[in-house]
């Protein structure tokens, strides 16, 4: 029996290596939290209701805010 020659495989052409970008982070500028300040606050001694004073009036006498037929009382806290 005769052996047949086998054909030389045709050479490959290199191939390109596939490069994945990685992707680039982002950096993100947190904002400073703003500073709590004080602030006044009228409060319920009865049900809780709390009213926050942003501005003032400028009037000469104080403003009596009434609530559950009580007058509410000065609160400082901050915001």
């Amino acid at each position: 029996m005769v052996k047949k020659k086998k054909a030389k495989a045709a050479a490959r052409k290199p191939v390109a290596k596939v490069v994945k970008k990685k992707p680039v982070k982002k950096t993100i500028k947190k904002e400073a939290a703003p500073v709590p300040r004080p602030v006044t606050a009228l409060e319920c001694r009865v049900c809780g209701y709390r009213l926050i004073i942003d501005r003032k009036c400028g009037c000469p006498e104080e403003h009596v805010l009434v609530c559950c037929g009580q007058p509410m009382e000065k609160v400082e806290t901050t915001v």
